[in-house]
């Protein structure tokens, strides 16, 4: 079990020290940083594995058909009710693109820095929320044709997937509201 510190600062608040941030998604997550950074490595890149920007857009595309059809789950749908599923699918696979060894799409539509845990910070998302993310990308990673024969690639994007979910719920409990840049339809009473 980790020992979680946390650093003080001037104002008082608490902030998560980044080895802090880490311990907790490997805790949360059962994948260790450097496991999950593979996928961002691997040569080939994942993006050159997968199809470039048309598979990438797929895999988005697979993983929101999961999403906004997981009416088993509402409480899972209600976090995304500040998009649409196009705009969701348009958001993600630019970032998706860029991480995996692509052209900066993302950096072009979003700025300088990916902020992945701030722009995620204000929604209201938990562990269970995670699992449930982690389940629908996992199954859209098993689906997507362009990588049905690749296990090695297969797995590393789902270690990267996992430890990220996590790394965010871990994130978002001490971001400052000046790391804020997330949803806008936000159910302030809940946690998912």
């Amino acid at each position: 079990m980790y020992i979680i510190q946390y650093l003080i600062y001037s104002n008082f608040e608490l902030e998560m020290s980044k080895q802090a941030l880490r311990q907790s998604a490997e805790l949360h997550s059962g994948i260790s940083w450097k496991a999950s950074q593979v996928a961002i490595e691997l040569e080939p890149s994942i993006y050159e594995r997968i199809g470039k920007e048309d598979g990438l857009k797929e895999l988005s595309t697979l993983f929101y058909n999961r999403v906004f059809d997981d009416f088993d789950h509402p409480w899972f749908i209600n976090i995304f009710a500040s998009s649409s599923k196009k705009e969701a699918i348009e958001n993600q696979y630019p970032f998706l693109v860029q991480t995996f060894g692509g052209p900066d799409l993302y950096r072009q539509k979003k700025g300088k820095y990916t902020r992945l845990a701030g722009r995620h910070a204000n929604y209201n998302i938990g562990t269970r929320s995670a699992k449930r993310w982690v389940e629908h990308m996992n199954a859209a990673i098993d689906e997507h044709e362009g990588m049905k024969d690749d296990v090695d690639g297969m797995q590393h994007l789902k270690n990267y997937f996992t430890y990220t979910a996590h790394y965010i719920v871990a994130a978002k409990e001490y971001m400052r509201p000046d790391q804020l840049s997330g949803g806008t339809k936000m159910d302030a009473g809940r946690v998912w």
